[in-house]
């Protein structure tokens, strides 16, 4: 009974947790940054590529929602599942990638805030620069959807092994001590 009590109480929440050894954060670091690179590149090419063959097919989307519909109105549910499914896959990455390899972005809001943002200059570039390609905000909302989920399944657990804080009262101090309250 007393081992479980003692498990209990190193295990709340607000105890100093242990990062990963110096080397290991390192390698995890590089490694994130490789994929992030990685994950640009594919998003580059999946999104800034011409495609002069759409170009009757486009519009310009400003209004959340209108996309959707006419996603779930094809008739191939194969369709829907492959523009829906496909945004929110490709924001998932950088709701992985982000906390690890910029860990002031991390927490909910901020990985959000930071995917929208993204995605939009995206999506403007897409509709701006690309021919048979346009702006369209469901894009935005389906891939920044991708990722808080990423985030919450896995950014969240990684950013924290590889950037562990101490407990609050110690920041606190440091920022007191340093001055900058």
């Amino acid at each position: 009974m007393a081992g479980a009590a003692s498990r209990l109480r190193t295990a709340r929440p607000g105890r100093e947790r242990r990062p990963l050894p110096l080397p290991v954060r390192l390698l995890a670091m590089l490694c994130a940054f490789a994929f992030m690179v990685a994950f640009a590149v594919v998003l580059a090419r999946l999104t800034l590529q011409p495609s002069p063959a759409s170009e009757a097919l486009t519009h310009t989307n400003m209004h959340p929602g209108r996309s959707l519909k006419a996603y779930l109105d094809q008739p191939e549910l194969r369709d829907a599942v492959r523009q829906i499914g496909g945004n929110i896959l490709l924001g998932i990455p950088f709701g992985v990638l982000v906390p690890v390899v910029a860990p002031r972005t991390r927490g909910i809001l901020r990985v959000l805030l930071m995917t929208a943002v993204v995605m939009l200059l995206v999506e403007f570039a897409q509709g701006a620069l690309v021919t048979g390609r346009a702006f369209d905000i469901d894009d935005v909302i389906l891939n920044t959807t991708g990722a808080l989920i990423g985030y919450l399944l896995l950014g969240r657990r990684l950013s924290r092994a590889v950037h562990a804080r101490g407990p609050r009262g110690s920041r606190a101090g440091k920022k007191r001590a340093s001055g900058r309250a």
